[in-house]
């Protein structure tokens, strides 16, 4: 079997670190760079080459992916003074997998179409535990004839790649299935906040949302009621799984979206709220299934 050729990585943070050692895992070079140093360290170790800039991965890879925290990160990343677009080969496959805003997926799209390269925006969905299973879901969005060119990589690091059409619609699913997440997550907490007032055990009332029509996610595999589910962030002081800040942007990003096309989303509004005062009451780290113990100590005041 051939050598596999080298994919670059940028972005080696909480979701980025397990990614890239499963393309390590499917054999694949990869060549590294955070904007933190120690970040590349244990990559350092598995053989990986560490780079210095964003520029210098471009210079000696010609396909790219890139994980990071914001929509400033992506631009700086891709067009800033050391960006990718500085060294980026013509035909070069760059695949950006951050949570950012559709209209910045679009915008990075166009500035690295002029440079002969093509993008696709490929969020996931699945947090740190399926990063380290290898089994995310990729939301992709950019040129179809592209798409089977990304997948071979995507399915290294998921379980389900997803097209969704031109660039940006991987963001607008991304943004959509979070804004759903968070406002189901806020309607278990206050269900279960309320079935315990009234005297019920979260337990068999968990049983009993699970048995009927109110069941969802939040509810069956995430529920966020200590003592309730093993394996979970409630089970463990909400440490770890997806923190309140990303869900905070996330919502934002949602919150921009529907500026932007005219939607009313009062329900993806009143969530943004929540989560945003929840980080300034100190919630910020933990994860976004804490709004259970927010919602218990709102009460209280």
């Amino acid at each position: 079997m051939a050598s596999k050729t080298p994919v670059g990585f940028i972005g080696l943070g909480n979701m980025g670190n397990p990614m890239a050692k499963n393309l390590v895992k499917h054999g694949y070079p990869v060549i590294a760079y955070d904007v933190f140093p120690e970040a590349c360290k244990e990559f350092q170790d598995l053989g990986a080459q560490v780079t210095e800039s964003p520029a210098d991965v471009a210079e000696r890879a010609d396909r790219i992916i890139t994980m990071l925290p914001s929509s400033p990160n992506a631009k700086e990343v891709y067009t800033g003074a050391n960006g990718i677009l500085k060294k980026v080969k013509k035909g070069s496959l760059l695949i950006d997998s951050s949570t950012i805003d559709p209209a910045v997926s679009k915008e990075l799209a166009k500035a690295v179409e002029k440079m002969g390269a093509v993008f696709m925006d490929a969020p996931v969905s699945g947090g740190v535990g399926a990063a380290r299973a290898g089994n995310l879901t990729f939301m992709v969005g950019g040129v179809e004839q592209e798409f089977n060119a990304a997948k071979e990589l995507l399915t290294c690091m998921g379980s389900n790649v997803v097209y969704c059409g031109e660039v940006g619609t991987g963001q607008a699913a991304k943004i959509c299935n979070n804004m759903l997440l968070a406002i189901s997550m806020i309607g278990t907490a206050e269900a279960m906040n309320l079935g315990i007032r009234l005297g019920l055990d979260p337990k068999l009332l968990a049983k009993i949302l699970n048995m009927s029509s109110g069941r969802c996610w939040s509810s069956d595999t995430y529920n966020p009621v200590p003592g309730v589910m093993e394996g979970v962030p409630s089970a463990n002081n909400y440490q770890g799984g997806f923190g309140t800040t990303l869900m905070a942007k996330d919502l934002g990003l949602a919150q921009i979206s529907a500026t932007n096309t005219k939607t009313p989303v009062p329900l993806g509004s009143q969530a943004h709220q929540i989560y945003r005062m929840m980080c300034a009451k100190g919630y910020a780290l933990k994860d976004f299934s804490a709004v259970f113990q927010f919602l218990r100590e709102e009460e209280s005041l």
